[in-house]
């Protein structure tokens, strides 16, 4: 390995941070659900099939973004048979402004044909049944599980890996791994809004670039090297 040039210091190590106790996670969500006592997605759906269809979209966009898409799309188009007879060019059409747009309108299309075709139409509430459909993984299922059906999912983003990295909440090198220590550490009072209560934290306070420590009503038990205190 080359030696640092001269009058340049390499970049501190990063330090394992130490996970949250039962009582420091039993603290920063009762901190949570008082500051956002009824959290909500930000995606716009009018039922379970055109929620199913905007968390698809929403892959590497903005909720802002994919809802100007969506807004004009779920006023005609609410069942997986609508969105079959609008076609895939019609669908490519309308979320052009997505990113990554053609292979979305191909997989909503081959989604809603599956939907028709295996389920009668309806969004299966069984997480296997949902990750077989074209587009569908871990993540997408667990937020339909999460918001349409009540199930106490906790759907790892950008934000809440973030989140529960940064903090010390819950450590770990993959989402899944995220996930299955949330799954630990999160009390059962606060496992139904888990997952947004951490997105809205990591989407308006603990944002990546510049975190609004200040702001932040778990700072004094966030591990975070470089907070602002």
């Amino acid at each position: 390995m080359p030696r640092a040039a001269a009058g340049k210091t390499r970049p501190p190590r990063k330090t394992k941070l130490k996970r949250f106790t039962d009582a420091e996670a039993e603290a920063m969500f009762s901190r949570l659900a008082a500051a956002m006592p009824a959290p909500e997605t930000e995606l716009s759906y009018v039922n379970p099939y055109t929620l199913l269809v905007a968390v698809v979209l929403s892959a590497q966009a903005t909720d802002k973004g994919v809802n100007k898409a969506t807004g004009p799309l779920f006023k005609t188009v609410k069942t997986p048979a609508q969105m079959v007879a609008l076609g895939e060019p019609r669908l490519r059409d309308a979320i052009k402004t997505i990113g990554l747009f053609n292979t979305k309108a191909k997989n909503v299309i081959a989604l809603s044909e599956a939907l028709i075709r295996e389920h009668g139409g309806e969004v299966p509430r069984k997480r296997e049944a949902l990750e077989s459909l074209p587009g569908v993984g871990r993540k997408t299922a667990n937020v339909v599980l999460n918001v349409a059906f009540g199930e106490e999912t906790i759907a790892v983003d950008t934000h809440i890996f973030r989140v529960s990295n940064r903090t010390g909440l819950a450590p770990g090198t993959t989402p899944r791994a995220v996930e299955d220590a949330l799954e630990k550490i999160v009390p059962a009072a606060y496992k139904r809004h888990a997952h947004h209560w951490l997105i809205l934290h990591g989407r308006y306070v603990c944002k990546a670039a510049k975190p609004n420590c200040p702001a932040c009503v778990i700072s004094d038990l966030c591990r975070y090297p470089a907070k602002i205190v």
